[in-house]
């Protein structure tokens, strides 16, 4: 038991442990704003293609 805590207390203070942490929280962020956004951006995408069909482009 101590020898689990000891591992989990200097996996803690690892930088690549802190580093991929935050790789994990950027992609929950992004991951997450996909979906909130994600008929907005259908939406402009398909305006754009739309008009771009209409101007024979």
């Amino acid at each position: 038991m101590k020898r689990f805590i000891r591992r989990i207390s200097m996996g803690i203070g690892n930088k690549k442990g802190m580093e991929m942490v935050q790789v994990a929280i950027l992609v929950a962020i992004a991951v997450a704003a996909g979906i909130i956004f994600k008929g907005s951006v259908v939406d402009f995408v398909n305006k754009i293609f739309n008009a771009l069909n209409a101007a024979n482009f």
